[in-house]
């Protein structure tokens, strides 16, 4: 397979993975709303992920606090991955399943928001960060790949992302997930621009 042929065929794999978004708008519309709707009432957007998918969380996070594509008035968002101190402190301390879940319930309160992004849906610490978000009250959503694992149940609405073309390839759910991301950066947006 030369060059050109191996991206093209990478280019279909992403297109397939990011239409199976068109069969999940509602879920989308849902999550994007409730995060508008509590980051109104003053609650906090959390993000998480590992690997790709912890770059992918950062993205949201910082989208929210900076700016997506207009000027408007930043807004509460911390991603769950981006410090260093308290990864390592509590992975050392605690064990890495419980990287995420020790930050929930030190921050998440009524009225905040998990969001989380795992291409398979099974490990450990995005499980438990999830348990651990319910158990705060805070609203429980995920971008996930394939049936969406063992993440999918604490889950209050997922995004999943798992064709036959696409489950198995985590570049492709990624290629998804950043697109699906983007969208709620639409509506947040769209709600907080200034005029």
């Amino acid at each position: 397979m030369n060059t050109q042929e191996l991206f093209a065929k990478r280019i279909e794999g992403s297109l397939t993975a990011i239409g199976s978004l068109r069969g999940q708008l509602a879920e989308l519309a849902s999550i994007a709303e409730a995060v508008v709707e509590r980051l109104r009432a003053g609650g906090t957007l959390y993000t998480a992920g590992n690997g790709g998918s912890a770059a992918q969380a950062l993205h949201l996070a910082e989208e929210l606090i900076g700016r997506y594509r207009g000027n408007r008035e930043p807004l509460r968002a911390v991603c769950l991955n981006a410090d260093s101190t308290a990864l390592t402190c509590i992975g050392n301390d605690f064990g890495f399943d419980q990287i995420f879940a020790r930050q929930c319930q030190a921050l998440l309160r009524p009225g905040d928001v998990l969001l989380v992004m795992s291409t398979s849906g099974k490990s450990a610490n995005i499980v438990n960060a999830l348990r651990a978000a319910r158990s705060a009250g805070a609203a429980t959503f995920g971008f996930l790949g394939g049936d969406g694992g063992a993440c999918r149940e604490w889950c209050d609405t997922a995004i999943l992302v798992g064709s036959r073309e696409v489950v198995g390839d985590s570049a492709f759910i990624q290629d998804a997930h950043q697109v699906a991301l983007h969208l709620i950066c639409e509506k947040v947006e769209q709600s907080f621009r200034t005029r």
